[in-house]
């Protein structure tokens, strides 16, 4: 009867510590996996990081170009203004206020269409930002 019970605590020791390795191993993978999840994580969050950075970077450069187009535009008004102002006064320069008129015109037309690439670039950020956020 004892070599019985013996022989059956043997193996039950057998089968805990094979059970045991299959454990041990399993919480290694378990502990691998975990490490590969950290460093992927950390790489996407650099990414983001990256991503932050170059946006900000895009909207402050579109913010400067929109100041600017909007100054290049007052500017445009104040000299057409002016050219208006100096065909009332004189008289005697119709011509060079004409000429004055319409170099303001051709100035104006500028603008807009740097508003308008303007605003074509502010619509590209945008969708460039808003497909960056969708990934």
């Amino acid at each position: 009867g004892f070599s019985v019970v013996a022989s059956e605590v043997k193996s039950l020791a057998g089968q805990t510590a094979k059970a045991t390795e299959e454990i041990r191993a399993q919480i290694a993978a378990i502990q691998s996996s975990s490490g590969d999840a950290v460093d992927a994580i950390r790489a996407i969050t650099g990414t983001i990081g990256t991503i932050n950075e170059i946006a900000s970077s895009i909207a402050s450069a579109v913010e400067e170009q929109s100041a600017a187009t909007q100054e290049i535009a007052r500017n445009v008004q104040h000299a057409a203004q002016g050219a208006n102002e100096i065909s009332r006064t004189i008289s005697g320069v119709t011509d060079m206020a004409g000429d004055t008129g319409s170099s303001a015109g051709e100035v104006l037309s500028a603008s807009d269409d740097l508003a308008r690439q303007s605003g074509k670039m502010r619509d590209q950020v945008e969708n460039f930002l808003a497909a960056i956020k969708a990934a």
